[in-house]
């Protein structure tokens, strides 16, 4: 993918903050004036010290920059951003990375765990749509953004491994990880594959891409 960082550093305030479930939070930035971004990069946030990478959820023309964070007890910066208080300044550097969305004439297959679903709702909400999005998540109410990306999609599945299977299960839910759905649900074909998660579910995935879907592509960026 081409380079597509910048290094700029630009001051920053804490505008709002909201729960997305027990431990993970979005957190809303005041946009420095002249920062631009493609979908799928991220920012440096960095306060007494301290600095953190994080992936956008807002799209390209928002008013605001928004981020997912997860909540790590004994971390070391998402507690502070959970008890920072609104209006408190920050220091942002960026747009990071190369995790953007090239269009293709292939199928694209999104594949998120955790916050890793961060970068495909930026792509969303810049108009990307028509993929397969296999999200990962222990529960049901940890499928943060489904009423933005599920509606967008060709075909969403939301892959649960910490909930009992119900006798009724709603067609868009897997009980099992992602890589349980792609090894034995997954059409057979040619694939651009995008996935953002933990290394463990990156690695397995890519063995499977391997092994069942030759020919396919393969993007990745992985969450610590």
């Amino acid at each position: 993918m081409a380079d597509v960082s910048r290094s700029e550093k630009y001051p920053t305030r804490l505008l709002a903050r909201s729960r997305l479930s027990a431990d993970t939070l979005q957190i809303d930035l005041e946009r420095p004036s002249g920062f631009s971004f493609v979908p799928g990069q991220g920012i440096r946030l960095s306060s007494n010290g301290l600095e953190r990478e994080y992936t956008l959820v807002c799209g390209p023309n928002d008013d605001q920059l928004s981020i997912c964070v997860q909540v790590v007890e004994n971390g070391a910066f998402s507690p502070l951003l959970a008890r920072l208080e609104t209006g408190n300044s920050l220091l942002l550097s960026g747009p990071h990375g190369y995790f953007t969305f090239q269009t293709k004439e292939r199928p694209a297959v999104f594949v998120a765990t955790g916050t890793g679903i961060a970068p495909f709702v930026s792509m969303v909400r810049a108009g990307v749509s028509g993929f397969t999005l296999l999200q990962g998540a222990t529960t049901s109410t940890d499928l943060h953004y489904r009423d933005i990306t599920q509606p967008a999609s060709r075909c969403y599945v939301g892959c649960i491994t910490g909930e009992q299977a119900k006798e009724e299960e709603a067609a868009w839910r897997h009980r099992g990880r992602v890589s349980d759905f792609l090894k034995k649900k997954l059409s057979p074909g040619i694939f651009d594959f995008y996935l953002c998660g933990r290394r463990e579910m990156v690695r397995d995935v890519v063995s499977i891409v391997d092994d069942l879907f030759s020919g396919s592509k393969v993007f990745f960026e992985i969450f610590f």
